[in-house]
């Protein structure tokens, strides 16, 4: 009997082979970003954890080589709140090629007071946002030469309700920590989606794929100490959450599902299968704010502003995106 689904099956505890194989995951070392790397591992391919702290990142990788028998992975420092480093930080990966890179790291602030990175830029913006937007600059050559590279950007649930203000992407006027996260990562998931746009009308062999984890909570992720501690009383406190949500673990599926997964398109969207906050991962189709092309092209010519950089121009090698 002919299969009706639009994918072929995924098992998230049966990961396909990908031995040969080299990916990236920013903020590999905590939260969501350890389990990509965690479960990217298990395929047989070389994980590089991309982290602004050798410490937290020598101790992720004690975690994985523990849970993961022969797993091929490595660290390299990355900070992408210095723009200025990234070149650096890019070469220092000595490799080949890199087939997949996951734009996980992301900075979100509690408190009220607004900082600024080195370079003048809001935090979360300037880390979230312009720092993916650089650093995929300085990969593109490594995207380039694998055979079929893919660009994940991990976008939030956070994201769907926001709006982004071109005249205060700095949140200079406006300053409200939650809502300035979820616009930082709204700015990655439209960069994501316009980022694929263009790599299509270049006739690039690279893809680019937004994700997001849904609704993904410490006191539901199963514990990695000491990179994660789970206390019997958090998980106790969280059990009625699990209805509705979920732990990072499983926030993790659809990126790792984007990186392997032969069936995932350039420029689609895919999340969690219930309500977009918790399950196993889905396509779900593009939310309506992020079909906007106008907005898109005008956000990426102010990020080419923002960071210096010409992503346009430097994509030029592989075609005028």
């Amino acid at each position: 009997m002919a299969s009706t689904s639009p994918t072929p099956p995924w098992n998230v505890d049966q990961l396909p082979r990908a031995d040969g194989r080299v990916f990236l995951i920013t903020g590999g070392n905590a939260g969501i970003g350890y389990f990509v790397a965690e479960q990217l591992s298990a395929t047989g391919a070389t994980v590089v954890l991309g982290s602004r702290n050798p410490v937290k990142a020598e101790t992720a990788m004690a975690s994985i080589r523990a849970r993961v028998p022969g797993a091929r992975v490595r660290a390299v420092r990355l900070d992408l709140a210095d723009l200025s480093s990234l070149e650096a930080a890019v070469e220092s990966l000595n490799i080949e090629h890199l087939d997949a890179v996951v734009h996980n790291a992301g900075v979100a602030l509690d408190n009220p007071p607004r900082e600024e990175t080195s370079d003048g830029h809001e935090l979360m913006f300037g880390t979230n946002h312009l720092g993916h937007f650089a650093l995929t600059r300085w990969l593109m050559p490594l995207l380039s030469a694998a055979p079929a590279a893919r660009v994940v950007t991990m976008g939030s649930f956070a994201a769907k309700s926001e709006r982004l203000d071109l005249d205060d992407l700095q949140s200079r006027k406006d300053y409200r920590p939650k809502r300035t996260y979820g616009r930082s990562k709204l700015a990655q998931m439209y960069f994501g989606v316009e980022l694929d746009r263009r790599l299509r009308s270049a006739g690039s062999t690279v893809a680019s794929v937004v994700v997001h984890p849904g609704g993904a909570l410490d006191s539901l992720t199963p514990s990695r100490p000491p990179v994660h501690v789970r206390t019997t009383a958090a998980r106790l406190g969280a059990a009625p959450a699990a209805l509705l949500v979920q732990g990072k673990h499983a926030g993790a599926w659809p990126a790792v599902r984007a990186v392997l997964d032969p069936a995932v398109r350039g420029g689609q969207l895919w999340g969690p299968r219930h309500f977009g906050l918790r399950g196993e991962p889905r396509r779900e189709p593009l939310w309506n704010h992020l079909t906007d092309p106008t907005l898109a092209a005008q956000l990426w010519d102010t990020s080419c502003d923002l960071t210096g950089t010409d992503l346009s121009a430097f994509a030029g090698r592989i075609g005028h995106i």
